[in-house]
């Protein structure tokens, strides 16, 4: 006779049930109520009027977004479906169920607050023996924007629309003063026609705007490179006495380029190259790790799909970090990062730059793995000692470490998590979100190390 546990689902409790009772002690749903427990949310609370109907804390809500980021649950439909679905949902909102326009609007409205919280979750870190800067890798990925590529729209194929559109326009209002109604279609409502065609042509124009905008914003820019390029050209033959060799440099172009696009869905937003081939409308995520701990310690997001230019401001970041947190040692970056200035840069920041020079073979050759260091030069400038300290034992062995560093963690977010696009449009609504995973990814990070 087979002997089963009986299945009953219709007895009710016969005492109230506690949420505390739902989770074992040691789970993700309760470090992260602990973690936000301990945090200053008075910048949260305070904005609230204490009027009219009762509110959801911030420490609830933010909980759910936090735990949702950190367990791959992102969208706030899902979250507020989780609060009846899921057992540990359930028990950071208390057994209650804010909807999901609460959740959204949550995460719009306190965006920078939240930034603020990412410093309080590494204190924490500090304060539990977790987080020692020491050395840091840095590195960026491409995160998809809220757009498609496909939205895009280059300066030509608005000004081909833009006369397009006047034309119908005119057609439009020529069939309208014609005295003969023959010729408009069954179904056809002009005034509609019309609005639709001006609608359009208002957009369009707007969108020449910005890419003028922008025209001129790069001119200006690259208008000083190519002048500091031509000063240092001349400097050269005055040191040297020689015409510098190779062409130089030829000057930018003044005004938009046809090929200069803006994305109607969110203008903010870039098309960049991306792994595996092709391009895609995206964002550029930075990130600079703790090695060791795999904590995520400075942050950025931004529109240039390079990263030569993203290293000083990432090490202004860094260097804005409390003193709590101990001072950084050294860096560990890519050859994108590389130039004679990112390397002077952390000179100047008293941290020790390890940038690679040039792309590294994957398998190098076992004489070259062995071979006896060069010589330290004399006098060297800051690259030239970085070059020297890269072909050390010591210096080979530190930069190795550069792929365990950032990649791992972009991977987990991106892979294991699921965070390859922002649900948010807009550069300051980007860095926000940015700021949500990588606190969440650290709040996590921080209760596999103290479980280990």
């Amino acid at each position: 006779m087979n002997n089963f546990r009986t299945i009953d689902r219709q007895t009710g409790f016969l005492l109230p049930p506690s949420v505390d009772e739902w989770l074992p002690e040691k789970h993700l749903a309760r470090f992260v109520v602990e973690v936000i427990d301990g945090m200053d949310l008075r910048a949260m609370s305070g904005s609230y009027r204490g009027s009219g109907s009762a509110s959801y804390h911030p420490r609830m809500l933010l909980g759910i977004l936090v735990y949702g980021y950190a367990t791959g649950i992102f969208s706030s439909r899902k979250l507020e479906r989780a609060t009846y679905d899921s057992v540990a949902f359930r028990f950071i909102a208390a057994n209650d169920h804010p909807d999901h326009d609460t959740i959204a609007t949550f995460r719009q409205r306190f965006l920078k607050q939240i930034e603020g919280l990412f410093v309080q979750v590494l204190l924490l870190a500090r304060e539990m023996g977790m987080l020692k800067l020491g050395t840091l890798g840095i590195d960026g990925t491409k995160i998809h924007a809220n757009a498609s590529r496909h939205s895009a729209l280059s300066y030509e194929h608005a000004g081909k629309i833009e006369a397009q559109l006047k034309a119908e326009v005119a057609e439009l209002m020529a069939k309208a003063e014609a005295a003969d109604k023959a010729d408009i279609p069954d179904g056809m409502s002009i005034p509609d026609e019309l609005a639709r065609r001006e609608d359009r042509l208002q957009k369009i124009a707007e969108a020449r705007t910005k890419i003028e905008a922008r025209g001129k914003e790069r001119f200006a820019r690259e208008q000083a490179e190519h002048e500091a390029k031509l000063a240092a050209r001349e400097a050269k033959t005055a040191a040297t006495g020689k015409k510098p060799s190779g062409k130089p440099p030829r000057p930018p172009t003044q005004g938009p380029l046809l090929t200069d696009q803006i994305n109607l869905t969110d203008e903010e937003s870039r098309i960049m190259p991306v792994a595996g081939g092709g391009f895609e409308q995206c964002y550029n995520a930075q990130a600079a790790v703790a090695e060791g701990s795999l904590l995520v310690v400075a942050i950025d997001v931004v529109q240039a799909s390079n990263d030569k230019q993203q290293l000083e401001p990432m090490l202004g970041k860094i260097g804005a970090l409390p003193e709590e947190l101990g001072e950084a040692e050294t860096l560990l970056a890519d050859t994108g990062y590389f130039s004679a200035g990112n390397v002077a840069a952390c000179e100047a920041a008293a941290i020790e730059p390890l940038i690679a020079m040039g792309r590294q073979p994957h398998h190098p050759p076992l004489a070259e793995r062995f071979a006896d260091p060069p010589p330290a030069p004399k006098n060297p400038t800051p690259v030239e000692a970085m070059a020297h300290r890269l072909k050390t034992p010591e210096g080979r062995k530190l930069y190795s470490l550069r792929k365990q560093i950032p990649e791992p963690v972009f991977g987990i977010i991106k892979s294991v998590l699921g965070f390859r696009q922002f649900l948010l449009r807009g550069l300051d609504k980007v860095r926000g979100e940015w700021s949500l995973v990588t606190m969440a990814w650290n709040i996590k990070r921080m209760f596999t190390l103290s479980s280990a």
